[in-house]
């Protein structure tokens, strides 16, 4: 019984092997397939040559040099693979083309190429952008968005900052996109995209997801303090600097749109660990949870559900995007958002 049971033994480890390695060569041609090498045919050609290589050390013998073969292939990808630098250089798709940049100036936040967009298809529009200056001492709210296009387990997640001026910056953690390639999902866990930050006029950012787009949107006061509020908000300033002079790589588990708003809102680690994180269509009851929304009356709304569907942006048939967007998208919501009740 025992030589039997070490003989299962063995064959269990040599299908673990197997498995192991047969992971690490897809992990392999995935990352290379989706990297940003070129030109196409190189790409390509490696993401097709590094399975066959890791398969074709199965023929070699004795055993253990094939599996030396196959670790060097592995050291050599991962090697590339952590050296493998972002840039700002490159061809962008238009919507990315030029990035913002932020600093402050004493009480005076800047901010250069706010993105003003004027849609007539999700991808007909003319591009424009302008600069503005910001007072700090201005700040009064934040808004957190969610844009569902399909289903309710996944969301694109932003913030929007108000000023008494009546004036909103909405800032978007989003991924940035070169003009040679289209929007894949399974490309956000590789290096494909560089973070990029929107910086846009609220009819852009929120208003093509409303009103060209058709999306599901919902908006959300969070429960800030006013010190709170500027801490986050000059976080994102910070952030959209640093990242003129050092570009860096967009990830969908580490470094995406939600999570780069729960590290900048100093949310503990445990909820930055949340599933909700990556189902992020489940982001505004992670913040209900958190007690970051609000303060919401609740013997009207007594639970997330019913302040989640008194939320959601409704735009009538006949809506533009006009410069009182701001103002209309919020007539209808519940305080803080909407108008005081009588």
């Amino acid at each position: 019984m025992t030589g039997l049971r070490a003989i299962h033994w063995r064959r269990a480890g040599i299908w673990c092997g197997r498995v192991a390695w047969g992971m690490l060569g897809l992990l392999g041609a995935a990352a290379l397939y989706y990297s940003t090498l070129q030109p196409d045919m190189l790409r390509l050609g490696l993401s097709v040559a590094f399975p066959l290589l890791m398969c074709a050390a199965a023929w070699v013998r004795p055993a253990r040099w094939g599996h030396a073969f196959r670790a060097v292939l592995v050291l050599g990808l991962t090697g590339w693979y952590v050296t493998d630098p972002p840039r700002n250089d490159r061809i962008w798709a238009q919507e990315y083309a030029i990035p913002a940049d932020a600093w402050q100036e004493g009480n005076d936040i800047h901010v250069r190429h706010v993105r003003n967009f004027r849609y007539h298809t999700p991808t007909s529009y003319i591009p424009a952008w302008y600069d503005a200056t910001y007072r700090l001492d201005g700040l009064q709210s934040v808004d957190l968005v969610t844009s569902y296009w399909a289903g309710d387990a996944i969301a694109h997640v932003f913030l929007s900052f108000g000023f008494s001026d009546g004036r909103h910056l909405a800032i978007s953690i989003e991924t940035r996109r070169q003009a040679r390639f289209a929007y894949s999902t399974i490309a956000g866990f590789f290096h494909h995209y560089e973070l990029f930050y929107v910086t846009a006029d609220e009819r852009d950012l929120i208003g093509v997801r409303t009103d060209i787009r058709h999306e599901r949107v919902y908006l959300y006061r969070l429960n800030l303090s006013p010190e709170v509020r500027e801490h986050l908000f000059l976080s994102y300033v910070n952030a959209i600097h640093d990242l003129v002079g050092h570009p860096q790589w967009y990830n969908t588990l580490t470094d995406n749109c939600t999570t780069g708003i729960l590290a900048r809102a100093g949310a503990r680690l445990r909820y930055r660990l949340d599933w909700r994180v990556i189902l992020s269509g489940h982001t505004a009851a992670m913040a209900y949870d958190m007690d970051l929304l609000g303060p919401y009356d609740r013997a009207r709304l007594p639970d997330f559900s019913a302040l989640h569907a008194a939320s959601r942006i409704i735009r009538p048939p006949d809506a533009t995007l006009g410069p009182d967007y701001s103002r209309d998208i919020r007539a209808h919501l519940p305080p803080p958002e909407g108008p005081a009740q009588p």
